[in-house]
Formats: C-alpha cells, sequence, structure tokens
C-alpha cells in the first residue's frame, strides 16, 4: 500500500521513527557521555514533534520548510540542555523551546519593522517578568517591572506590544469536542449590522428613483472613482454640467433615504 508522501527539507515526513521513553532515556544517557550518533538519533526521532508544533503557525505565510528547519533548532537546543534528573517528560521540556525559537524566527523576520532597541527594552521585560513572577509568586505589574528597568512604563507598554506576533482571524480558541471558536467568532462587526443592512436596501430603492443620466453620474463618481473631468468626458458634456448634476442627484438621494 503507497503510503502519503510529504517532504519537508528533503525529509520523507511518513518516515519518521518514533521512541519510546525507555529509548530516549538510554540515547540522552550515551548523549551525556558524549555518543553523537545518540544525539542524532534523538533528532531523528522527534521530528515528528516539530511538525506538530510547526502546524499553528503554518497561517502566517511562511515556508513550512522555514518553519520546520527553525522548529528542528530549538529542538536540538533541547536536546543539548535536557536534564534526566528533573524528572520531566522531554516532550514537555522540548515544546516550549521549539515555540520560542519559532516566535524568533516570526518576530525577527516581521515585515513590521521593530528597531533594535525596542526589542531589547521587549525581551529584558520579558525576562525581569518571570524573575518578578518568581519573586513574588503572582503576575507583576508592568509599574513593577518598568521600576525594575528603570525605564518608563510607557516604553515597557510600547516594546511589549512592538514584538506581539500577529494572529490569524482564523486561530482556534476554544474547542470542546464540536465545532472551534475561532478568534474572528469574537470580534463585533460594525459594517454588518441590521441598521447598515436597511441603509443599504433604502440607498438601492432611492437610486431606482433617480433618472438614467443622475445614475450614471453617481456610478462613475462613487463606485468607480472618476473625477467630474473623466466623467464629463465620457458623457459627453462638461464639466459645470456634471457638477450641477450630482448635486441634485445627491440631494435626491437625501430626500428619499
Amino acid at each position: 500500500m503507497q503510503s502519503n508522501k510529504v517532504e519537508i527539507c528533503g525529509v520523507n515526513t511518513s518516515k519518521l521513527p518514533v521512541l519510546t521513553n525507555q529509548e530516549m532515556k538510554k540515547l540522552f544517557l550515551k548523549v551525556k557521555e558524549g555518543d553523537m550518533e545518540a544525539r542524532q538519533k534523538l533528532i531523528s526521532g522527534n521530528l515528528r514533534l516539530v511538525l506538530s508544533i510547526i502546524q499553528r503557525f503554518t497561517n502566517r505565510g511562511e515556508y513550512v520548510d522555514d518553519l520546520f528547519q527553525v522548529g528542528c533548532i530549538g529542538l536540538i537546543k533541547a536536546i543539548d540542555n535536557f536534564d534526566l534528573e528533573q524528572n520531566v517528560k522531554f516532550s514537555t521540556y522540548a515544546v516550549p523551546m521549539i515555540i520560542g525559537e519559532i516566535r524568533r524566527y516570526l518576530r525577527d523576520n516581521n515585515p513590521i519593522r521593530v528597531s533594535r532597541s525596542l526589542r531589547d527594552v521587549a525581551y529584558k521585560a520579558l525576562q525581569v517578568r518571570d524573575n518578578l513572577v518568581g519573586r513574588f509568586s503572582r503576575e507583576p505589574t508592568v509599574s513593577e517591572i518598568a521600576q525594575e528597568l528603570k525605564v518608563p512604563q510607557e516604553e515597557v507598554v510600547f516594546a511589549l506590544d512592538a514584538i506581539q506576533d500577529p494572529v490569524s482571524l482564523f486561530e482556534p480558541i476554544y474547542q470542546d469536542g464540536g465545532d472551534p471558536i475561532f478568534v474572528m467568532d469574537q470580534i463585533k462587526d460594525e459594517k454588518n449590522t441590521d441598521h447598515n443592512w436597511l441603509q443599504g436596501i433604502a440607498l438601492k430603492e432611492a437610486l431606482e428613483r433617480l433618472n438614467e443620466r443622475e445614475r450614471l453620474i453617481l456610478k462613475l463618481r462613487f463606485y468607480e472613482g472618476k473625477t467630474q473631468m473623466e466623467v464629463a468626458e465620457e458623457i459627453g458634456i462638461s464639466q459645470a454640467q456634471v457638477s450641477r448634476l450630482e448635486k441634485a442627484a445627491l440631494n435626491h438621494l437625501r430626500k428619499f433615504v
């Protein structure tokens, strides 16, 4: 039977190995002794973890190959820094590191350029925030972070906002066995309201009451964005006539609407 072959960076994802916890532990012990072959097996055996993580970033217009390579860098860092004595599953330790590496890549390659000094303030603020959480056992305020950094509070807010990742409107924020709720479901639509819908109907009916020339002038001016001079040339009258007819048509519309 033919397998579903999907290649990323030349890797056939359908043939990626899966390691058991026992195999992982043995390989980590060998890595600690300097066994590079064991390190390579650990990398290969956890590429599926990278694949599962990059799925949440594929709707941002980035090449999957690029995200996969960056995720692999995070995976390698996790392997090199993992401590078996901490009694934590490797995936629990590795996932935040892989995600962090991808987010750093996305921030640094964001088309909205953020100055180096602003990024530095933001990264320092994040480090201070983590330290304060450990010290206070609660989420610190922006004021406390600014005081620790000795910078104005507004600068911390601006810096943190500047490095925020853009969120897709189709990012699922909740799913409980049924249809997911997306970000767009939580955003109020100010345009498609009943009031605006009724206004649209009223405007359409009002346009039908204008004569053919008035409708044509309004169509060319406000739907096609042409100047009065361009409209005058198209229908064969002077610009002054176009201006006069346009004003009359708009006055009629106001009465009908």
